[in-house]
């Protein structure tokens, strides 16, 4: 399902306390970015218990119930789990992951907070959750007659919000720093074949194992935790940004000129995730127009293009890919004309590279 608007988690939550008091909600999502958990925050924050069903794990009975005989008459008795006295909050994750006959049963549930003869307290909230077809998760085409009877919402990452929840979660601090670092590494489209991939959930896995190592923690460690949680290539930098930490290469340092690249081959990866945070680095602190530039920045920009001489020095390619263009994060118009006219050879490579 396509929309053309978005909400972040805080967003969310604000939607769901003004429109899902009187009216059904489905929260569409990819995996791992905090659906449930907005969800069950928002029904402790109304004070109501969270009834959570997976529509993937759920056939019709387990919503009509079985049916029982009584005075020669027989009635459908709905589960304990739904058939409460006091309201809450039934929250139907994943539910456009189950069959058609499973959707069905949700019809008057959802439009009526009806279950057969039983009727949700007055004061229940109904709340719907699933993941798109191009999150390359289990998902089936929603009837249209399900899709009616709620209001539907599109949840995003946000960094910002995210960070701000992980400081008062107690993420690890080394997960935290990296965000900062590389905030696009916090979410990524999940990929079509069967292999990690980073969401806030992953990160949050990672930051569990890393409390649990403490201080114990070796290269090798990080590496097995990096890539059994998150996209390969953000493993890899993970592990190269622990490395880069414990030993004597620090971006501050190169920035000062208290330390140079490494330039050995074992340095490899770590010269890499250096030069992309070096990039970064310039992104976020260069302004787009050289008239707003302060001293400082001025000096990061003198600094800069020292630095990237010495890069290209010892691989060209990285950085080529320090000047590059990146989707929508490119370095300052007015920066670029300077590496132009005093590095030209580096920006012709990189013309020559993005006309091939």
């Amino acid at each position: 399902m396509n929309s053309a608007k978005t909400v972040t988690p805080k967003g969310l939550s604000n939607f769901l306390l003004n429109v899902a008091l009187v009216r059904p909600v489905f929260i569409w999502g990819p995996p791992g970015i905090g659906k449930s958990s907005i969800v069950q925050q928002f029904a402790a924050a109304l004070g109501l218990p969270c009834v959570s069903l997976l529509g993937s794990q759920l056939a019709p009975e387990d919503l009509l119930g079985v049916p029982q005989i009584e005075n020669g008459v027989s009635r459908f008795c709905p589960p304990k789990s739904i058939a409460r006295q006091e309201p809450y909050c039934l929250f139907l994750d994943e539910l456009n992951a189950c069959s058609h006959e499973v959707q069905k049963s949700f019809y008057s549930l959802i439009h009526e907070q009806r279950v057969g003869e039983y009727v949700l307290p007055q004061g229940s909230i109904v709340i719907g959750a699933g993941n798109r077809a191009q999150d390359s998760a289990i998902v089936k085409p929603m009837s249209s007659a399900l899709l009616n009877r709620m209001v539907h919402v599109h949840l995003h990452v946000s960094v910002r919000e995210w960070l701000e929840w992980a400081l008062a979660n107690n993420i690890h601090a080394l997960v935290l720093e990296y965000i900062r670092l590389r905030p696009d590494h916090l979410w990524t489209q999940p990929p079509k074949h069967e292999e990690p991939f980073s969401s806030p959930r992953a990160w949050h896995m990672v930051s569990d194992a890393l409390h649990t190592y403490g201080d114990k923690l070796t290269d090798n460690e990080i590496e097995v935790i990096a890539f059994g949680c998150l996209s390969p290539h953000h493993a890899g930098q993970f592990k190269a940004f622990f490395k880069q930490l414990s030993g004597r290469f620090q971006l501050e340092k190169i920035l000062d000129g208290d330390a140079g690249w490494p330039h050995q081959p074992e340095d490899r990866d770590v010269l890499y995730f250096l030069a992309q945070s070096f990039r970064a680095r310039l992104i976020k602190e260069l302004p787009r127009e050289r008239t707003a530039a302060g001293e400082q920045q001025k000096q990061l920009a003198h600094r800069g293009k020292a630095l990237l001489t010495s890069l290209a020095t010892i691989s060209f390619e990285m950085a080529q890919m320090v000047v590059a263009s990146q989707d929508s994060d490119t370095l300052p118009d007015w920066f670029v004309i300077e590496i132009v006219r005093d590095l030209p050879r580096l920006v012709e490579k990189r013309d020559g590279a993005q006309t091939k």
